[in-house]
């Protein structure tokens, strides 16, 4: 066969062949699973006040709230003391011309909390207005790590298969299934402890690959971790 055909041959081959569709990476053979969507800024909004936070803080790190209301009408932003059933203010303000307002609170007390904001009577009688609550989650810094190729097809210290699919997290002590709450550069999941470690000093965490994925978790790094439930 002539080069000439052989060129054309080629050229028939390469056009008629399906073109590659574009591979998302792998890790161990496997595709990691999507990212969660990043949790942000939650709201809640009842009558004449509105409320917003960040989901997710770290503990002893500044939270902000803003909302609005009417102007020149003073707001408190509470939240509920667990113990007692009633709720502490954590913040006053007053809403500015345009009825914005925006208060700090340090966080303290680690784990989720129910806040809300607290419109107050301007002298009337009537009750108070509040905004619906918002459930906002505090959580302890602490160094992590992250783990998996290596360790694929085996059995974890909790009995499941490591696969490059299988959130979780590794911990030292906390009992197999114990939900946890990570917060890692705003984005926050709860996953299951399935293993132990890591064994590594001033290490207190060791992310699944999938976790780690899921929170764009690429080296080791501090995050906040707080247990949220147990089996």
């Amino acid at each position: 066969m002539s080069r000439r055909l052989l060129l054309t041959a080629f050229a028939v081959a390469t056009i008629a062949a399906p073109a590659a569709a574009d591979e998302p990476p792998t890790t161990g053979g496997a595709v990691a699973p999507p990212s969660p969507p990043t949790e942000g800024v939650i709201s809640a909004e009842g009558g004449q006040v509105t409320l917003s936070a960040r989901a997710g803080s770290m503990h002893g790190r500044i939270a902000r709230f803003r909302g609005s209301a009417p102007a020149g009408r003073a707001v408190a932003v509470e939240r509920l003391d667990a113990a007692t059933g009633a709720w502490t203010v954590l913040a006053r303000t007053t809403a500015a011309a345009d009825g914005a307002y925006s208060v700090s609170w340090r966080t303290s007390g680690l784990g989720p909390h129910r806040v809300r904001a607290v419109l107050d009577r301007d002298g009337s009688a009537a009750a108070a207005i509040t905004a619906p609550e918002l459930g906002i989650t505090v959580h302890r810094p602490a160094m992590a790590t992250w783990y998996g190729p290596g360790f694929y097809g085996r059995r974890t210290a909790c009995g499941q298969r490591m696969s490059p699919t299988l959130n979780g997290v590794a911990h030292k002590t906390l009992p197999c299934g114990t939900k946890v709450s990570l917060l890692y550069r705003g984005r926050r999941l709860t996953v299951p402890v399935v293993d132990r470690g890591p064994y590594t000093a001033g290490k207190h965490w060791d992310l699944t690959a999938a976790t780690a994925t899921a929170l764009r978790f690429t080296h080791t790094d501090r995050v906040g971790a707080v247990q949220v439930q147990s089996r």
